[in-house]
């Protein structure tokens, strides 16, 4: 008797696409907070009030408050980011909190859960999908047989339905 294999019910764009905005929110929610804080507590806003007006306001130099707070924006929204997609796309959830609502989840190619290094190779593939022109990378997870954007592809991941 053959073996029946699972009916595999893939994730389409705009089932994705909402995920990222609840996705954005939450992270929002957790990130925009401790920017605000960081930025009150590194006194960025009495930085910018005494720039120099007409000109360039860096010709002297670029404060360091600025340097730091960069340094804090690449910390919580990149590092922040990469973290939340890859250890819960890699976790038993297989999925990040606005896919877990919508019932996806993050495989491989055969249907198992991906590892850390390959959500997180995923994740930063994102990052290919975003440099090609209209969101054509994203877009492929409208229109290919498997619903992959490029980032998947690139990854080897699919984002599946779960039934």
């Amino acid at each position: 008797m053959p073996a029946v294999l699972p009916v595999r019910l893939y994730a389409g764009f705009w089932l994705r696409f909402l995920a990222y905005i609840i996705d954005a929110i939450i992270l929002g929610v957790f990130q925009v907070p401790i920017l605000i804080g960081g930025a009150i507590m590194m006194g960025v806003a009495s930085a910018i009030a005494n720039l120099p007006r007409g000109g360039d306001p860096f010709a002297t130099g670029f404060p360091p408050v600025f340097a730091a707070f960069l340094s804090l924006f690449v910390l919580v929204a990149v590092v922040g980011g990469w973290l939340y997609h890859a250890l819960l796309e890699s976790s038993e959830w297989q999925a990040t909190l606005g896919k877990k609502i919508l019932g996806l989840e993050v495989t491989d190619l055969n249907g198992a859960r991906v590892s850390f290094a390959r959500a997180s190779a995923r994740h930063f593939a994102k990052f290919i999908s975003s440099f090609i022109p209209l969101g054509i990378g994203y877009i492929l997870a409208g229109v290919t047989e498997k619903k992959q954007a490029l980032h998947d592809m690139i990854a080897g991941c699919l984002v599946l339905r779960k039934t």
